[in-house]
């Protein structure tokens, strides 16, 4: 009994379970003057990104930069910035890849419209695919044509 017991804490320790990244997770608490500040930086730190891990948002990385980046969102909340403020002092401190959602200016106006074209281009295609498709079926059968499938049906020719 105690070496199993001995064996399932040293698994626990060692990250051996599943269990154990549960227990290693960092759980930050920030206390708010506001509620509503609150709910704004959950809001702000799931746009995010972690420079670090990239695919990850800010509210969910371990990382030593993200947990900087979230510190520095709860500090500007405080002082009264405005998300698109704090936006902008990402954007400015770590580039557009900071954010999931990236603005709309000339480097990412093809990003944002590729959808539309690529709709609007199947669309167009689609529209020269089924307007040429009923041309090439009402193309009439020859004579020959004709009395070979005839033959091959084995009906007799009108």
């Amino acid at each position: 009994m105690r070496s199993a017991l001995r064996a399932l804490m040293s698994a626990v320790i060692c990250g051996q379970l599943w269990l154990a990244p549960v227990a290693l997770a960092v759980i930050e608490t920030y206390e708010f003057s506001f509620p509503d500040l609150e709910v704004r930086y959950h809001q702000l730190s799931q746009e995010l990104r972690c420079p670090k891990c990239q695919n990850q948002n800010i509210a969910d990385s371990n990382a030593p930069i993200a947990r900087d980046l979230r510190v520095v969102l709860y500090e500007q909340l405080e002082q009264g910035a405005t998300d698109d403020e704090i936006l902008a002092y990402m954007v400015a401190r770590y580039g557009e890849f900071v954010r999931y959602r990236p603005g709309v200016d000339r480097n990412t106006v093809l990003l944002w419209a590729a959808p539309g074209l690529l709709l609007m281009l199947g669309a167009v295609g689609l529209l020269f695919h089924f307007r040429q498709r009923p041309e090439a079926a009402a193309s009439e059968l020859t004579e020959a044509e004709q009395a070979e499938i005839a033959r091959l049906l084995g009906e007799p020719l009108d």
